[in-house]
């Protein structure tokens, strides 16, 4: 199709107006540098995954291993890390809607074993433990475990706050609402609640924290998607993920397999759909939001789905940055 002289007159007179007017607006992701126990995680330059292993009989998401052995949890693990997980996540107590607390001893029961097990197969192996129990925490970090995520923020045992400041870990404090035993009876929160309440709430932990002598730079936080928010409450808060990063920390998401990308696709779907396959391209599309909105760590089940997003994300990321912008002629 030929231009004509009005046609050209009126069209941009350089690429770098081009590139201001179809730019895709991404979230900008800052570096932190994530002390550990032992080591340090550089974040921000890609996103970091953390593969989930359940050590539990009533996993939300059915994939708990405890009924199959320790060997068969330790095997998952190994192939996580050796499928590329940077962080392998252990878990003996399920946090699902309406789960029934375990004792810290039952916890350990099942968990010491595999974290002791994983260590000696994959020495280097980078391991939270997540649990909200202060003994528990103090036996994994004693037995190799680097981080404990604690998805009470410190909440649910007074005196998980002096374990992880004598110790050095790295942490993840979630935000929660409520415990599970009432997540199903909550109130619901308008839209305009979520993003404060979440806000104000991790502002508070985090204060809370230092307060004990925990580091700010071991500090990771968890805005809780499904902790005690349900539906639409969710999509309002990882709409909103980037105002988080005004907290000054790292951000880890956790979406995989969460009942609420369930819901936003059941209408799409064929009726007799199993629920994890039901969820699992919900999944993939929640995590690319999370990384364009600005994530640094991913929780998640299936590990290779995850990378394959992460490698298209990460790449829009650093397509947006300022340097890239600068080399292509991009505004800044």
């Amino acid at each position: 199709m030929k231009i004509t002289v009005d046609q050209e007159k009126s069209l941009p007179r350089t690429f770098a107006n081009v590139s201001t007017m179809a730019r895709m607006s991404l979230g900008a992701r800052p570096a932190y540098r994530w002390q550990l126990r032992s080591r340090a995680l550089e974040l921000g330059d890609r996103t970091r995954l953390m593969a989930i292993i359940n050590l539990t009989p009533d996993s939300f998401s059915g994939d708990g291993l405890l009924e199959r052995g320790t060997d068969h949890a330790v095997e998952a693990a190994t192939a996580a890390v050796d499928g590329g997980a940077d962080i392998i996540d252990l878990g003996a107590e399920s946090t699902r809607p309406g789960a029934i607390a375990i004792s810290p001893t039952e916890e350990q029961d099942r968990l010491l074993p595999a974290l002791e097990d994983l260590l000696r197969e994959r020495p280097g192996t980078v391991v939270s433990v997540d649990t909200y129990h202060a003994t528990t925490a103090r036996a994994a970090i004693s037995a190799g475990a680097e981080i404990v995520n604690d998805v009470s923020g410190f909440e649910w045992d007074s005196a998980m706050a002096r374990v992880v400041a004598d110790t050095g870990c790295g942490v993840v404090l979630m935000h929660t609402r409520g415990r599970p035993s009432q997540w199903r009876t909550q109130p619901r929160l308008s839209p305009g609640q979520v993003l404060p309440l979440v806000f104000s709430g991790l502002c508070e932990r985090l204060i809370s924290a230092e307060a004990a002598g925990v580091a700010s730079e071991r500090i990771l936080a968890d805005p809780g998607f499904g902790f005690g928010k349900v539906d639409g409450e969710n999509i309002v808060l990882l709409a909103g993920l980037g105002r988080l990063h005004e907290l000054g920390r790292p951000l880890l998401v956790g979406l995989s397999r969460k009942g609420f990308l369930g819901k936003l696709v059941r209408n799409v779907q064929k009726q007799d759909c199993p629920p994890i396959e039901a969820r699992r391209v919900a999944t993939i599309a929640g995590n690319v939001a999370a990384i364009l909105a600005g994530a640094h760590i991913l929780r998640v089940h299936e590990l290779q789905a995850a990378r394959e997003a992460a490698a298209v994300a990460d790449a829009l990321l650093e397509a947006e940055s300022p340097i890239l912008q600068k080399a292509v002629g991009f505004d800044a």
